[in-house]
């Protein structure tokens, strides 16, 4: 039987064996490492091949950035859900929640 190119390693199956304690982790994980060198697999195709001009590296670290992207940060996410509760504040008792104070402390936070 012919072994897929996109295959782990039986050392690295074994260490997500040990390391997951359920059947979804482990699967989740293995998609994860799929995925993932799929991706790679993908990138190393369009540098080798360069079928655009102009071609630039920074093309890759685009496609790598649209395809993986970041979280957003906790401070995002808490400025988000700040606007979120101002909104329904807004909605429900028709004027502005003053939460400048909130809002500051939260934006001088790093991300």
């Amino acid at each position: 039987m012919t072994q897929h190119p996109i295959t782990p390693p039986p050392e690295l199956i074994e260490q997500w064996m040990q390391d997951h304690t359920t059947k979804y982790d482990l699967a989740r994980q293995a998609a994860q490492w799929g995925a993932d060198q799929e991706l790679e697999a993908c990138c190393e195709y369009l540098v080798r091949c360069a079928q655009w001009e102009p071609w630039e590296p920074e093309d890759i670290d685009e496609l790598r950035t649209a395809r993986r992207p970041k979280p957003p940060s906790l401070k995002k996410q808490a400025l988000e859900q700040l606007d979120g509760i101002a909104a329904v504040f807004r909605m429900s008792h028709g004027g502005d929640l003053v939460c400048d104070t909130i809002r500051r402390a939260i934006e001088a936070l790093p991300e």
